[in-house]
């Protein structure tokens, strides 16, 4: 059967999401995750990135479905000509440097930070990841799958076995003890949250490795799908108490594929990932700080950076606007609200060169704001910037059709008609009148004390996003409860 991955994504519902391909783990059959695979390589081949007998990279997380969509995807390598080249089960970003470093393509199988009944695909170039313009590209191309058997649902018949995983692990522990050194966390002891975080070992080498005191904790052979933006109360009171019980100068974790990080003071509290990217971008000395429009608005407000680009959310859209900002000499540097670093141009600590990599990183963030932080804490560390605290949360299970309905509410097409009626419906939260609106994406809405509300629909996943800014965490996280459930009021599931 001959038909193009559009066709495939229509006929499965697995679409592209804010950063690659995600779905439910049923709809993702190895056919529709071999036809994915081979659109990402036809499209490599035709623009010159990619040609037959060339290796492709490939990793995941450990969930319980990742194994059988490796197969596939390993699969339709071959079928392409490819050399499939498994690196285990190992963080994204340890993938993409090792990929990187061998100017190959490279994909990973993972859903992030979502539930296991839900996975994903995210691919990689050999120079970077598949940006946004790139997916039209993928989409277009045919698929020819008739050299296959399947079954009735999908599922590869007689399936080849995945190849003997090479390390890429002791590479990536290498880029940071190596640049930062063998003293720079000592004296400290972290604890690492291992939770089923696939990057949870090679966490505890790295801090290791900088003469930190690691204490491994919380390690599940369960998948727990662990937002680093909407961090469960669960894992609050974890924090919390792992940092009373232990005396831990910092707790330190990972989303499932650990390319997001989340990093508790010495008293167990998360800082939010928006801080501790602006953290690290000023321990590295960036010069100019990328960052979509739902981080903190504290970045613009310290005087360490030349330069500060807003965009929409989602890596691909901050690689984009790194790409265009790079010159010479300068370093550029990219985070998110969720606290994945993208580091644009190679930087220079301690005289030693940390190469760029641009793509989504737990690590770097984590190091960086220890470093920085020192013997004081990090507490202190955070308590001297300017103040501003963000607080985010989702409304689950809010499928596209009540996303668009909010949406069509929200944004009538006269405009004097929609800050009418945000200003009714959103002013009365914050206690001020309505200042800004800004649709970069979602709708973001800035009132005259400074306070904000942003929500947009989730691009991973089915899911409500809120973000809130205020002048302290109990009125940020106020804020963001009363506009959820007025949402949820208004648009019942």
């Amino acid at each position: 059967m001959t038909r193009t991955v559009a066709d495939c994504m229509n006929a499965s519902g697995v679409a592209f999401g804010t950063s690659g391909a995600r779905g439910l783990v049923t709809a993702m059959s190895d056919r529709v995750c071999h036809a994915y695979t081979t659109g990402f390589l036809g499209f490599l081949q035709e623009v010159g990135a990619w040609r037959p007998g060339m290796q492709v990279a490939l990793a995941g997380d450990l969930r319980p479905s990742t194994p059988r969509i490796l197969a596939a995807c390993a699969a339709a390598v071959r079928d392409a000509g490819g050399l499939p080249l498994f690196c285990g089960y190992q963080p994204t970003p340890a993938l993409a440097a090792a990929a990187f470093a061998r100017r190959i393509p490279s994909l990973m199988v993972t859903g992030s930070h979502i539930p296991d009944d839900r996975n994903g695909i995210k691919f990689f170039r050999p120079d970077g990841e598949v940006l946004k313009a790139d997916e039209a590209g993928m989409a277009r191309q045919i698929v020819d799958q008739t050299s296959r058997q399947w079954d009735e649902a999908g599922a590869m018949i007689d399936a080849a076995p995945l190849p003997t995983p090479i390390d890429v692990a002791t590479a990536y522990v290498a880029r940071y003890v190596d640049v930062f050194g063998p003293v720079a966390l000592a004296g400290r002891r972290i604890g690492i949250y291992q939770h089923s975080a696939v990057g949870r070992d090679v966490l505890v080498q790295i801090l290791a490795g900088l003469g930190a005191e690691v204490l491994p904790l919380g390690r599940s052979e369960r998948f727990i799908p662990v937002d680093t933006e909407a961090v469960r109360a669960e894992d609050q009171a974890l924090a919390r108490q792992w940092a009373a019980d232990h005396g831990c100068d910092a707790i330190a974790s990972t989303d499932g594929d650990s390319d997001r990080p989340l990093l508790a003071d010495e008293h167990g509290e998360w800082l939010r990932g928006d801080i501790l990217g602006l953290l690290c971008a000023r321990m590295l000395g960036a010069d100019v700080v990328v960052t979509p429009v739902s981080s903190n608005n504290v970045v613009e407000r310290i005087p360490a950076f030349t330069r500060v680009e807003r965009t929409r959310i989602g890596s691909p859209y901050v690689i984009a606007a790194m790409d265009q900002a790079r010159a010479d000499g300068q370093v550029v540097c990219g985070y998110e609200a969720n606290g994945g670093f993208l580091l644009g141009s190679d930087a220079v600590i301690n005289g030693r060169t940390l190469p760029a990599l641009p793509t989504r990183d737990a690590v770097l963030p984590i190091v960086a704001a220890l470093v920085a932080a020192g013997t004081r804490g990090l507490a202190a560390l955070v308590r001297a910037l300017p103040p501003g605290v963000t607080h985010s949360d989702r409304l689950p299970d809010f499928a596209a059709g009540r996303r668009d309905a909010l949406m069509d509410w929200l944004l009538p097409p006269d405009v004097a008609e929609r800050d009418a009626r945000l200003a009714a419906t959103f002013g009365p939260i914050t206690g001020a009148a309505l200042e800004q609106v800004n649709l970069t994406d979602g709708v973001r809405m800035l009132f005259a004390n400074g306070r904000v509300i942003h929500l947009r629909g989730s691009g991973n996943a089915p899911e409500l996003r809120c973000y809130t800014e205020a002048e302290s965490p109990s009125v940020a996280a106020a804020m963001n409860g009363r506009s959820l459930a007025l949402v949820a009021e208004r648009f019942p599931g």
